[in-house]
């Protein structure tokens, strides 16, 4: 929420709601509202866990969809990814949640602005 609103953006957290997404950002300037799933790992985690329904709506809006990775250095910093277009298929019938490589979403993120 902090970086979103750096970016200028309004962002209203919406995760208790499990739409299949934390935040919602709208930008004044466009009227664009991005949806964004939050996940926070320490920088030595070798995955994260996304849901089936986080995948599902990613997929239903793969423009507007941002997966955002604060990954933790030590017990002070931070550093926040976004990864946009974060999934390529839908899970199959019985999959709840499903586990991705962190260094590689790592890898495909970039910066938040």
């Amino acid at each position: 929420m902090e970086v979103e609103r750096q970016l200028g953006f309004d962002p209203r957290d919406r995760e208790h709601e499990k739409l299949g997404y934390d935040v919602e950002s709208r930008d004044p300037a466009y009227r664009q509202t991005s949806f964004i799933e939050v996940k926070g790992r320490v920088s030595t985690a070798s995955t994260i866990t996304v849901t089936k329904n986080e995948i599902l709506y990613s997929l239903n809006k793969p423009d507007d969809f941002i997966l955002a990775i604060a990954e933790f250095l030590d017990s002070d910093t931070h550093r926040v990814h976004y990864v946009r277009r974060p999934f390529q298929r839908e899970p199959d019938f019985g999959v709840t949640s499903v586990n991705y490589d962190f260094a590689e979403l790592i890898q495909r993120s970039g910066s938040p602005s």
